[in-house]
């Protein structure tokens, strides 16, 4: 199983940035958590961050036939981009959007997610630990879809078996 972290603009400034919005911990640091996450549950997890719209749209275009979940914190385009919306409906992989402050406390313009309707499920204002709920929340989900495929794969040699 392999899982994406898609992180969006500014995120790369984490521990340097209002610290009393996003706190000190560096996204480095939040990567490192992760990944020791992914590695108790025998996943493969990749990381990427890009400051640029179109950069992140690729890399989400690209999971496609690569990653079985997405996590995704779009950070300020989570309410300005139609394209990162529409990449996550177009390949239809798992995805769950995480944001360490919670939007609905800020001011009024980040309250509307344009990509939250296109997501499993939304994470917020948990700081980083938000991360580590994603991780459960894509793997609980990812195994879910798993056995269901693996259900239907044994119904259908059942299925099978009984036309013989």
């Amino acid at each position: 199983m392999k899982i994406v972290v898609i992180q969006g603009p500014n995120l790369n400034m984490l521990g340097m940035r209002e610290q009393n919005i996003y706190g000190p911990m560096k996204l480095e640091d939040i990567h490192a958590q992760m990944r020791d996450v992914a590695e108790q549950n025998n996943t493969e997890i990749e990381f990427f961050q890009s400051n640029l719209e179109g950069e992140i749209v690729d890399r989400l275009q690209e999971c496609l036939g690569d990653a079985d979940g997405i996590i995704i914190n779009p950070a300020a385009y989570t309410h300005t981009s139609i394209a990162i919306r529409d990449a996550i409906s177009a390949i239809q992989i798992p995805t769950v959007e995480v944001h360490l402050s919670n939007i609905h406390q800020r001011e009024e313009f980040r309250h509307k997610s344009l990509t939250a309707p296109v997501c499993a499920g939304q994470i917020l204002g948990f700081g980083p630990f938000g991360y580590h709920l994603a991780m459960i929340s894509i793997l609980q989900i990812t195994n879910e879809i798993k056995a269901m495929k693996e259900a239907q794969q044994a119904q259908q040699a059942q299925a099978a078996l009984q036309a013989n």
